[in-house]
C-alpha cells in the first residue's frame, strides 16, 4: 500500500494510506469482469485451436467438417471440462474455499489436474501426425506454461489469464513468423485483447503488476519452449 504525505485542515502534515486498487466506475468494472470471463484460460486453447483451423484450413487438409468439429470438441473436453470439473469436485469436496482461486494453495490441485490432462493431450497429439505442429506445439506450450505456474505460484500468485494472453500473443506471432498469411491484423488484434484482458485483472482481482507481467513472461516463454522442444524431440 502506497502512502503520501497530505496536509489536513488544521495546516498539520499527516501520512495517509493510498489503497493499491482504486475505487473504479461501475461500468468498468462490469466490463472488465466480462472481459475476465470470456478469455478465461480456460476457454483461450479453445479459441486458439478454432482460430488456426479458421484461417489456416490447408493445414487440415486431411480433416472432414466432422474431423474438424471433433478436434474442436476434443480440445473443449480436455482444456475447459476436464479442468472445471476438477475445481467443481476439489469445492464440493471441501478442498478449496472458492472456485475463483484467490489463494496460492488453492490453485494447487487445479494446477496438479491440469497438468495431468494437458500432458496426455500433448502425447496424444505427437502420436497422431494427421495433426499439425503448430497444433502440437500450442499444447506443448500449454503444459509448459501450467508446470511454469505451479513452480511460480510457490513464490506468488501469478495471473492465469496473463499466461493464457501470453500464449496468444506468442503463437500469433508464430504464425506470423512461420505462414505466408498476413497476420498483421491478427496480431494487432491478438496484442489489444492481452491488453484489454490484463488490465481487466488489474482492475477486477487482486493481482499485482508484477504478477501479471510475470504471466505474460512465463505463457510467451513456454511457446518459446515448445517450439524449440517440438524441434529436439522425436
Amino acid at each position: 500500500m502506497e502512502t503520501r504525505m497530505m496536509v489536513s485542515r488544521d495546516s498539520e502534515l499527516q501520512e495517509i494510506a493510498i489503497p493499491d486498487h482504486q475505487p473504479q466506475n461501475k461500468v468498468v468494472r462490469f466490463v472488465a469482469k466480462l472481459l475476465s470471463y470470456i478469455f478465461h484460460p480456460l476457454f483461450v486453447p479453445v479459441y486458439m485451436i478454432w482460430f488456426l483451423l479458421s484461417t489456416q484450413p490447408y493445414m487440415f487438409a486431411q480433416f472432414s467438417p466432422a474431423d474438424k468439429a471433433i478436434a474442436l470438441l476434443r480440445f473443449f473436453i480436455i482444456y475447459s471440462f476436464f479442468p472445471l470439473v476438477t475445481v467443481l469436485l476439489a469445492k464440493g469436496l471441501g478442498f478449496l474455499k472458492s472456485v475463483f482461486l484467490k489463494t496460492q494453495k488453492e490453485r494447487i490441485i487445479p494446477y496438479v489436474a491440469s497438468n495431468v490432462y494437458y500432458f496426455w493431450m500433448c502425447y496424444v497429439l505427437r502420436n497422431q501426425p494427421e495433426f499439425p505442429k503448430e497444433a502440437i506445439i500450442l499444447s506443448m506450450a500449454i503444459f509448459i506454461a501450467s508446470s511454469g505456474g505451479l513452480i511460480a505460484n510457490i513464490y506468488m500468485k501469478v495471473s492465469m489469464h496473463a499466461m493464457g494472453m501470453g500464449i496468444l500473443v506468442a503463437f500469433v506471432g508464430m504464425l506470423a513468423l512461420s505462414q505466408a498469411t498476413n497476420y498483421t491484423l491478427f496480431l494487432s488484434i491478438a496484442l489489444l485483447i492481452a491488453g484489454l484482458v490484463c488490465t481487466a485483472r488489474l482492475i477486477v482481482s487482486d493481482h499485482t503488476q508484477s504478477e501479471i507481467y510475470t504471466g505474460l513472461l512465463i505463457g510467451v516463454l513456454s511457446l518459446v519452449a515448445a517450439i524449440g522442444a517440438d524441434r529436439i524431440l522425436p
